[in-house]
């Protein structure tokens, strides 16, 4: 959040970027994007921790029929049939996959769909407030950042998380700290390129471009970790997962998932932007 704060700051003082500045009707613009983004950022690290890394990855799955049905309720969009078709062939092989999980945890399968229900209301959300006319993204990300760090300190202090932070034992280690920054920078860049997906196209293709992208990780932790218990239907949940976010992104490159709203900025646009 202080990497986002200090970048979008500095630009906004070169003339790089522009948005909005603070007024008392900034607040009432944002509402509710604050607190989702913060509850999607405490339920992923809580669920991350509790479960292993391809079972979170397999769970994450449900964002993507979330960010579906907020999209049609929050923003009146409708997509075609195939479009459905895929959504839930990912997680038809989700449910298949998370079914033959031998290592259940239920306070983490929790988290995780807290953590589904937050990221997809994010998204929907950021879709929602990125117009041009009002916030834009650099205003959605810059005021996203300085409304809510002030409380992330208070509830990490609260918890006992911050002063583990400050005694930790590498702060002197150049290494890590320069490492420590370039994550911090790479931070910034993943959420401005999330937002910038949703701006071209939609949250859902945002949530399906991320889901096959978590998808390799999966298969990665199948061999690096050490906690993934295999099982058939597990493999076999995870490949159809793949199909159905490889159909979706194909009938996207085609044209097929643009929402049928006549005047929506998407249409405008190209949808292989992605």
């Amino acid at each position: 959040m202080a990497a986002t704060i200090l970048i979008l700051y500095v630009s906004k003082l070169n003339k790089i970027v522009h948005f909005p500045d603070f007024d008392k009707s900034i607040p009432v613009k944002l509402f509710p994007l604050p607190l989702i983004y913060v509850g999607n950022h405490l339920s992923g690290l809580s669920s991350t921790s509790k479960l292993s890394l391809p079972m979170f990855t397999v769970l994450r799955k449900f964002t993507i029929p979330l960010t579906l049905l907020l999209e049609i309720i929050i923003l009146g969009k409708r997509y075609p049939l195939n479009i459905i078709v895929s959504v839930f062939a990912i997680i038809l092989g989700a449910f298949i996959a998370a079914g033959s999980d031998l290592s259940f945890n239920l306070e983490g399968y929790i988290f995780v769909l807290l953590n589904d229900i937050f990221t997809a209301a994010n998204g929907v959300y950021t879709k929602q407030k990125i117009d041009p006319k009002e916030l834009g993204k650099y205003g959605v990300l810059f005021y996203n950042a300085c409304f809510m760090v002030i409380p992330t300190v208070i509830i990490s202090f609260s918890t006992g998380d911050l002063q583990q932070a400050t005694h930790f034992q590498h702060w002197t280690n150049f290494l890590f700290v320069f490492q420590f920054i370039v994550s911090c920078l790479l931070g910034f860049l993943l959420m401005y390129s999330t937002v910038l997906c949703s701006h071209y196209n939609s949250a859902l293709t945002t949530t399906v471009v991320g889901a096959i992208k978590n998808i390799s990780i999966a298969y990665i932790g199948m061999l690096i970790g050490g906690d993934y218990i295999f099982s058939m239907l597990n493999f076999v949940g995870l490949n159809i997962c793949m199909v159905g976010g490889l159909r979706y992104s194909f009938l996207t490159l085609r044209g097929n998932s643009k929402p049928a709203q006549p005047g929506d900025e998407e249409n405008a646009l190209p949808v292989s932007k992605t």
